[in-house]
């Protein structure tokens, strides 16, 4: 059975990253904040869904993870539907705040979420505005529209690909996710068509996550791997 939680100061910084790790773990939440909170932050988070009302009383939407703001005379109510990849092994620096870590471990799996399944909401849900990308293949824009067009790049090609968290590492500001994709290579690569060959290669993020989401990654992927696999280069 979920639970209801009652967070407070959740327009930004830890409330806002609290109150999102009590959606993403499947229970109910209010939470509330001195500002009111305008349209475009409220559907800035994750799948929302936005119904204004008096603040006088208050009306639970069916859902998986309900969130609550109240902003008088205004109520904005807001879900969280989607199911986030867990990593199949989780090791946490137990030094750390429960709640730093908890807003740690929700970025970095709702960014890894977004690569299982291609949902942009996800990636700019969890990257930062100014979102740094340290490890910036050629040809790749700066920013949050990097992991957006490479999503659709590889998606043109492995329309089925998905992703798992084989491993998380959680340790200061830091989490380290250790990932595997696999698909199928149907689509197109540049000029190559594919065949449906089985795609299945590694790859290992660094994430630097400040305020709740992702500020920085280092990344690195098996490309000589995957490129043997769409047949651009031989085995």
């Amino acid at each position: 059975m979920s639970k209801i939680w009652f967070v407070t100061g959740c327009a930004r910084g830890l409330g806002r990253s609290i109150a999102e790790a009590v959606l993403a773990s499947g229970n109910r939440l209010v939470a509330t904040a001195r500002t009111i909170l305008n349209e475009k932050v409220i559907r800035s988070l994750l799948r929302t869904r936005l119904v204004t009302g008096e603040a006088r009383f208050l009306t639970l939407m069916a859902s998986t993870a309900i969130a609550v703001m109240f902003s008088a005379p205004v109520m904005y109510t807001f879900a969280a539907d989607t199911p986030l990849v867990e990593p199949h092994n989780l090791i946490v620096d137990r030094s750390l705040p429960r709640e730093q870590a908890d807003a740690q471990i929700i970025a970095a799996r709702r960014y890894d979420t977004f690569w299982n399944t291609g949902d942009e909401a996800l990636a700019r849900s969890a990257l930062a505005l100014n979102f740094v990308d340290n490890t910036l293949p050629v040809g790749r824009p700066q920013g949050i529209a990097g992991p957006l067009a490479a999503s659709k790049l590889i998606r043109l090609a492995i329309p089925d690909i998905r992703c798992e968290i084989e491993q998380m590492i959680v340790a200061g500001d830091r989490v380290v996710a250790h990932l595997r994709f696999r698909g199928h290579f149907t689509g197109r690569f540049g000029q190559i068509q594919g065949q449906g060959q089985t795609i299945n290669f590694i790859a290992t993020d660094i994430y630097r996550v400040a305020d709740g989401r992702v500020a920085e990654n280092w990344h690195i992927e098996d490309n000589l791997t995957l490129q043997q696999q769409l047949g651009l280069i031989p085995n």
